[in-house]
């Protein structure tokens, strides 16, 4: 076991440092936004309308799975991860490959639900400061999402109708 890891009872080792590392790299990221935020005079919103708060979870969903599971965005996990199979529709199941900080790294960037944390911070934080265009990037986001559902729709209706 290398400094920095832990094994879990009957579980693989678990890159601990390297998870940390992760936790404060957000943080610090978080930190730096709202010192950034304030020394400009940044004024964040009192509220977030429903409306927007739909199109961040949508577009956080979307460019989270976006990320971590198509095919087209495998050259940024390959250093981190590797292929274990092809998914439904043109996803891919990665899996984190090595050890410490490379293990951790593959982690996060294979899993949609840890991803969301970062996305979301990047999209909040573009809200904050530039709502419109957040906004805008969000309805992208959110039309692919709506596509993808069409799609499958569709699939599903010619799969009926063929019996």
């Amino acid at each position: 076991m290398t400094d920095g890891e832990r094994r879990y009872e009957d579980e693989e080792e678990t890159p601990l440092a390297g998870y940390a590392t992760l936790a404060t790299t957000f943080a610090a990221g978080v930190g730096l936004f709202a010192l950034v935020a304030r020394r400009r005079g940044l004024r964040l919103p009192d509220g977030v309308p429903p409306w927007d708060m739909a199109l961040l979870g949508t577009a956080t969903f979307k460019a989270s799975r976006l990320l971590t599971k198509d095919k087209v965005t495998s050259f940024l996990r390959a250093p981190f991860t590797r292929r274990e199979r092809d998914g439904e529709g043109n996803e891919v199941m990665d899996v984190s490959r090595g050890s410490g900080m490379r293990r951790a790294v593959g982690d996060l960037v294979s899993c949609p639900f840890c991803t969301s944390a970062w996305v979301a911070g990047a999209l909040v934080g573009t809200y904050a400061s530039a709502p419109r265009a957040a906004r805008l990037v969000c309805a992208g986001l959110t039309a692919v999402t709506m596509a993808d559902w069409l799609q499958y729709a569709w699939s599903l209706t010619e799969q009926k109708a063929e019996g």
